[in-house]
């Protein structure tokens, strides 16, 4: 699809940012497990960490072709970096669609700015895809006049990204255990009293961006803090989700381009039987086959970008682009591996850590089979 003129300058300077500033980084913030912060900042610099963020409350309120374009480019830089600025974003495109006046003055404008950090709290360690068997509780407590006003939240949420380093976070939990229809959001400040983050995880990739436990213990959180009706969160937990498959997907397109372009870089230069190894043909046809792969993924991707910018029911194009695209980045950043030889399997070469990183892909924000359930939900509806 053409681009707008706007649209071409953000992702050319994204583009140069992430391949001069963030990926010389990605080695080192991988292996020491660190989060580049210093990029962060200069992320909320260039106005990046309010892409979800209306203008009103100064953010970019970027459309979803432009946010696909930033994600693709981040992730070209590293994942790691591109992931926690998604989830970043969910926290705040959660604010703006679902707090009133008041949450969203306190808390966009410096969100939009990049401190504090967002995170996003649904997930737990026995409730993942399905996150209607949550147990974590948000039991309210009326106040004299028989009105809510606190909720006392006791739980554990897993797998939260910026968990450690984040300032604000947005918790789903039911207001009864027992009860799946009472799942509810809330927006939690990271010191709120009962509130602990758990150990780092040792992940196979994505290491420089921070996983860890949200522990809640007797957490008390006043009733201003509730973001939507009570029983309305996992909806709302559900629809923004349907907007950040666009953006993990776009995150895929990002990575597996990278992962071809350093393929092409080398297939030129390494020399083997006489010549460089691009004039074999085994390598030529894979080269061919990740580039269209690539290229249709994205394709997918920007269509699900421009139709919910055009306020049409995207669902099944957020699914088909998530799926078509994580699975592509495996496969793309597997044949990377494979064109390196030897050398693709070092840590100098490069391209193993685009092969770990890219295998969260198909699993976070809604794994491959998750996609595949609503992509055949709705051409069974139809």
């Amino acid at each position: 699809m053409n681009l707008t003129a706007e649209q071409r300058a953000i992702r050319d300077a994204v583009r140069e940012f992430a391949r001069e500033e963030i990926r010389p980084l990605a080695a080192r913030t991988d292996s020491e497990e660190s989060f580049p912060e210093d990029v962060w900042d200069d992320l909320a610099d260039l106005d990046l960490t309010g892409l979800t963020t209306p203008e009103a409350y100064g953010g970019f309120d970027a459309d979803s072709v432009t946010y696909s374009l930033v994600n693709e480019e981040l992730a070209g830089g590293t994942l790691a970096v591109a992931t926690a600025l998604s989830v970043h974003c969910l926290a705040t495109s959660c604010l703006a669609e679902f707090g009133d006046e008041t949450q969203r003055e306190r808390w966009l404008p410096e969100m939009s700015g990049g401190r504090p950090v967002g995170a996003f709290a649904l997930s737990e360690p026995h409730a993942g895809s399905n996150p209607a068997a949550m147990t974590t509780q948000a039991k309210p407590v009326e106040g004299s006049d028989g009105e809510v006003e606190e909720y006392v939240v006791d739980g554990e949420k897993q797998w939260i990204t910026n968990g450690e380093r984040s300032g604000v976070v947005i918790l789903f939990a039911k207001t009864d255990r027992d009860d799946d229809s009472t799942i509810t959001q809330f927006v939690v400040p990271k010191d709120t009293d009962g509130l602990s983050v758990g150990k780092k995880e040792d992940k196979l990739g994505l290491r420089a961006s921070d996983t860890t436990t949200l522990t809640f213990d007797d957490a008390r959180i006043p009733a201003e803090n509730r973001l939507t009706e009570v029983g309305r969160g996992l909806s709302a937990a559900l629809s923004i989700l349907t907007g950040g498959r666009i953006a993990i997907a776009s995150q895929a397109v990002g990575l597996a381009q990278h992962a071809l372009d350093e393929s092409v870089a080398y297939a030129g230069e390494r020399e083997q039987f006489g010549g460089p190894i691009g004039d074999i043909q085994t390598i030529r046809h894979k080269l061919a086959e990740m580039r269209t792969d690539t290229q249709a993924a994205r394709l997918l991707v920007r269509d699900a970008a421009r139709r919910a910018d055009a306020g049409e029911d995207y669902r099944e194009a957020a699914s088909m682009a998530k799926y078509a695209a994580s699975e592509t980045a495996v496969s793309v950043a597997n044949e990377a591996v494979q064109i390196h030889g030897g050398y693709g399997y070092t840590t100098e070469g490069g391209v193993e850590r685009l092969y770990r990183d890219a295998k969260i892909l198909p699993i976070y924000e809604g794994t491959s089979e998750i996609q595949k359930d609503v992509i055949a939900r709705e051409v069974l509806d139809r």
